[in-house]
């Protein structure tokens, strides 16, 4: 009897906010390797924002994902079984292979990593997608300047913890934006921002005197974030760019070492949210959407 694979499917688009009706739990049999093929036990699943946008069947710098398929997500795993000539058993992967305890793959897409300085779990955070993101936006869009203050909201979230971090590292002020006191706490305790301000203490626009324009997750469940404040953009001079990290590869290998270096010397810090087991992927992906997790949301599997 061939072993079963548990998944988690897209099986309808969300009508406003997601809701747990929008996923199923199902087995599948995994089928016999093919000549090239490796297969991959997943130890973690990373859940990020990007993948609302993603359930959605409308115009966007990527495909909607399809219904009745694995959910979209990056993995980070162990082969343990392999044809190719390139994986073997014990390597230590990432890739994107979905919500799903096993993934089958060609290589194309999946890096070997090292575990020995760096915790697995990392290369889903501060060392892997959202890591590269932080470090981007920082580096190459806003290019700080020692002295400069930096104001990061999210900022005890996957990428903003990074961006601060990396901000003071540059010799920056650092004020961060989180929900709740503990997260601020944590924001300047921890991670060394040099304040936080807690937006849901109803003080944001007072204490900033501008508006956020950056880490609105709310957003990506249908909620209205209108920018309260839009001519600020002209009198403090504000310039807003998005990018989607995916369209610069080439900085990965760059980001990824400096990032992969901090974090083995303990030097970046990080924070995750563990959900436990596959059958819990979907109400912690609804919980992040909603701001309760602390740090990286990251489903582990084994």
């Amino acid at each position: 009897m061939a072993e079963m694979n548990r998944q988690v499917l897209l099986v309808s688009r969300p009508q406003g906010a997601a809701t747990l009706d929008n996923f199923k739990l199902v087995e599948t049999p995994l089928a016999p390797l093919a000549d090239g093929q490796f297969r991959v036990r997943n130890h973690y699943l990373s859940l990020d924002p990007y993948m609302r946008g993603r359930m959605n069947d409308s115009k966007s710098y990527a495909a909607p994902q399809p219904l009745n398929e694995v959910m979209i997500g990056g993995t980070v795993g162990e082969v343990v079984e392999s044809k190719h000539p390139s994986f073997a058993a014990g390597d230590k992967v990432v890739g994107m292979l979905g919500w799903q305890e096993y993934g089958t793959s060609d290589g194309k897409g999946i890096a070997k990593v090292d575990a020995t300085q760096v915790p697995l779990s990392a290369y889903l955070g501060s060392v892997g997608m959202p890591g590269v993101t932080g470090w981007y936006g920082l580096k190459r869009i806003i290019a700080p300047q020692a002295g400069n203050t930096i104001v990061v909201s999210a900022a005890s979230g996957a990428v903003g913890s990074v961006v601060g971090q990396l901000a003071k590292f540059a010799g920056c002020r650092v004020v961060g934006i989180a929900g709740g006191a503990d997260k601020c706490r944590y924001v300047v305790d921890s991670l060394g921002f040099d304040a936080c301000v807690d937006y849901k203490a109803g003080n944001l626009h007072q204490d900033l005197k501008e508006a956020t324009l950056c880490g609105m997750i709310a957003r990506y469940d249908g909620a209205a974030v209108p920018l309260k404040h839009p001519e600020l953009i002209l009198t403090q001079r504000l310039m807003i760019q998005g990018f989607i990290v995916s369209e610069h590869m080439d900085v990965w290998p760059q980001a990824l070492q400096e990032l992969g270096g901090l974090v083995a010397q303990k030097k970046l810090h990080f924070r995750e949210s563990v959900a436990v087991g596959l059958d819990a992927a979907p109400q912690a992906f609804l919980g992040m959407l909603k701001g309760h997790n602390f740090g990286k949301q990251i489903v582990k599997l084994i």
